[in-house]
């Protein structure tokens, strides 16, 4: 987990991603209750996760930011499967908008499964919602394990 030290190196990040630091304030919750998690390379950071569990009690992935010239390096995927192990819930989701084609990836790579989506929240971009079962069963697996 990061400390309070790290927020400049943070949102740095995510101000290169977005264009802006408006998101401090979030991060710096994030950081003081626990739920944010970095990942460095050199002591340099390369990206951060932001987790809660306010989604019907399972952990929901908020945010997954990696530097732009760090990306396609496996550094999100560090960072989930580590949120993974870590995870304070078996049920794990997140989402991302439908236009997000290289966040898709990340997901199904990593396990994830389409769980539904949400209209009208970004104009004629619906959000897809993704689950993951911490053993990496997906919900269908689930259902039929309880089964036998």
């Amino acid at each position: 987990m990061l400390q309070s030290n790290d927020l400049g190196e943070v949102v740095n990040i995510d101000s290169e991603v977005i264009g802006n630091d408006s998101r401090r304030d979030y991060i710096k919750k994030a950081i003081d209750e626990a739920r944010c998690i970095g990942i460095k390379q050199e002591n340099e950071f390369m990206g951060y996760l932001i987790f809660d569990t306010h989604f019907f009690d399972c952990s929901f992935i908020s945010l997954l930011i990696v530097k732009p010239t760090e990306r396609r390096k496996g550094y999100a995927t560090s960072l989930i499967q580590h949120f993974i192990s870590v995870a304070p819930t078996t049920k794990i989701f997140s989402s991302t908008n439908q236009s997000n084609r290289q966040m898709h990836e990340v997901f199904k790579k990593n396990g994830f499964i389409q769980s539904g989506y949400v209209d009208n929240l970004d104009e004629g971009d619906p959000e897809i919602i993704y689950f993951r079962n911490k053993k990496g069963e997906s919900y269908y697996e689930l259902l039929y394990n309880k089964r036998k």
